[in-house]
């Protein structure tokens, strides 16, 4: 089976999508004849044409409002948000209109819209290109909000967005592009090319919307993650040697619920990790519902490691970032209590 970066299962993910389907179209700012910043639209333009994937001025409302106009006349676009730290003049398009469009209309519009965000920090982006805006999207009814944590699922869940009837915002933990990425700074990446879940077949597959998936089974504390934190979360897990049962979350809206509440209850015990600044973020929602649903199995309060909440720094990314380190202390602390 074929091995690929992130990058390259995102950028197959739109191949196959545009091959089976003229109505899917791709566009952002230096999306076409670039390929984007990262490269995942890279060739597409050369593939497809001018007008199924091409380059928007830099102004994300108008990307946002054309292709809610596309997707209410029958296509699918795919958009591309540069970083996610740019999608805020577009974000009264996203929330007043993309994801209201079918309740205002009472169902006779649907819209199917992509937004693709490279998202988070770990790449000295600063405080500009390196925010974690999840939580500004769950907080909206009518989206749905997708974070990949590795290139199978990427392409995967990519797939099913296209092919969802809905808007959906795709996060891209940038940080994992081309190797998943454990928070230890100082050590070499392993490539997507000698890890197991950078095997990504060929052709069309996909991830549903809303169904987690185990990372680690372990039975003393679960451990609640998505993207890059999920490869934090393991490296804390063989650092403390506690025996942690990790699950990478994948989507957050839609949210596997049953099955954070089956781990929950089998461990009695619950940390919960994001990049994201901790006040408001969503691992708040998390805590409430392990809280409202696995309250009489708990056997120790719920951590929550995340972001500080200031902006994202650039000479102290690395005390910034919520490491092994804090994880493992987390860890260490919820199995004491």
């Amino acid at each position: 089976m074929p091995r690929k970066t992130m990058i390259e299962a995102i950028r197959d993910a739109m191949d196959v999508s545009m091959a089976r389907d003229d109505n899917v179209v791709v566009f952002g700012e230096d999306v076409g004849y670039f390929g984007g910043v990262f490269r995942c639209t890279q060739g597409l333009q050369q593939k497809y044409g001018a007008s199924r994937c091409f380059d928007a001025p830099i102004s994300e409302l108008g990307i946002v409002g054309a292709a809610v106009g596309m997707a209410a006349y029958g296509l699918r676009p795919c958009v591309e948000i540069q970083f996610a730290d740019y999608m805020y003049p577009g974000y009264d398009q996203i929330v007043s209109e993309a994801a209201r469009l079918r309740y205002r209309s009472a169902g006779d519009f649907t819209c199917p819209l992509v937004v693709r965000m490279p998202t988070g920090g770990g790449i000295f982006g600063g405080q500009t290109h390196s925010q974690s805006p999840e939580a500004l999207f769950t907080h909206v009814a009518g989206l749905k909000t997708v974070v990949p944590s590795n290139p199978y699922d990427a392409k995967g869940l990519l797939i099913s967005a296209i092919e969802d009837d809905d808007p959906v915002i795709f996060l891209e933990p940038k940080r994992l592009y081309n190797g998943p990425f454990d928070g230890h700074h100082d050590r070499p990446v392993t490539p997507w090319s000698k890890h197991a879940l950078g095997e990504v077949p060929d052709g069309r597959y996909t991830v549903p919307l809303g169904q987690a998936a185990i990372r680690r089974v372990g039975a003393a504390v679960t451990v609640l993650a998505y993207g890059t934190m999920v490869y934090v979360a393991e490296a804390a897990a063989a650092d403390t040697g506690v025996d942690a049962e990790i699950i990478d979350l994948r989507t957050l809206v839609p949210l596997d619920l049953p099955s954070i509440e089956a781990s929950v209850k089998k461990t009695g015990r619950c940390v919960i990790i994001h990049e994201a600044t901790l006040t408001s973020g969503f691992g708040g929602e998390l805590t409430a519902l392990v809280q409202e649903t696995c309250f009489h199995h708990l056997e120790a309060p719920i951590i929550r490691v995340a972001g500080y909440d200031t902006p994202y720094p650039h000479a102290q990314e690395w005390e910034y970032f919520p490491g092994p380190a804090r994880v493992g202390r987390a860890l260490t602390a919820v199995m004491e209590a």
